[in-house]
């Protein structure tokens, strides 16, 4: 059996085994362009149920601004609803200088300088956490299902708030594994 020993020969990663790959221009598909719809010229709206014009009912156009009015009022109540409803149960949110690590209903989420990393909770397999035993570090390790895991830490201002922060943690964490 004839082995190669050439130290020159880089291994050829694929999209399967590398999950950094991005293939090159060339070899990538190529998109097809979208198709615009031309927009038909003066062709009066009628009302189906009349086919008359609607041009023609001045009573109709009149409850139509109202109508439009009550259904934006209760667009920006419904969004105000879920903003409300975002909130609603406990949260554990913590930072430092540079970093903050926040778990709430919609998930966890890691932030360091510029970048962000947010996980729903419907693909966190479980969520460990470590507080230093002799400095100031907290760190938060989330395990996706898919055999992947991100970690983040937080430097807390005094040893005593590192002890706070594992019991408010699983607080938070009991209440929303629950739920899944």
């Amino acid at each position: 059996m004839e082995q190669s020993i050439d130290s020159n020969k880089k291994p050829e990663f694929a999209a399967g085994t590398d999950p950094a790959f991005i293939p090159l221009p060339g070899l990538a598909a190529p998109v097809a362009p979208r198709k615009t719809e031309p927009e038909s010229e003066a062709v009066p709206a009628t009302d189906p149920e009349t086919d008359t014009e609607l041009d023609e009912a001045p009573e109709a156009a009149a409850e139509a601004p109202g109508a439009e009015a009550d259904a934006v009022a209760d667009a920006v109540a419904d969004a105000e609803g879920e903003a409300e409803g975002a909130e609603d149960g406990p949260v554990f949110e913590i930072s430092d200088r540079r970093g903050s690590i926040r778990v709430a209903r919609e998930g966890v989420r890691f932030t360091l300088d510029d970048q962000e990393a947010d996980f729903d909770w419907s693909e966190i397999g479980a969520v460990e956490m470590n507080p230093a035993r002799f400095g100031r570090r907290f760190t938060v390790t989330v395990h996706l299902s898919s055999r992947r895991w991100f970690n983040a830490e937080v430097e807390a201002e005094s040893r005593a708030q590192l002890k706070e922060w594992p019991a408010e943690l699983d607080a938070v964490l009991d209440a929303y594994f629950e739920e899944s």
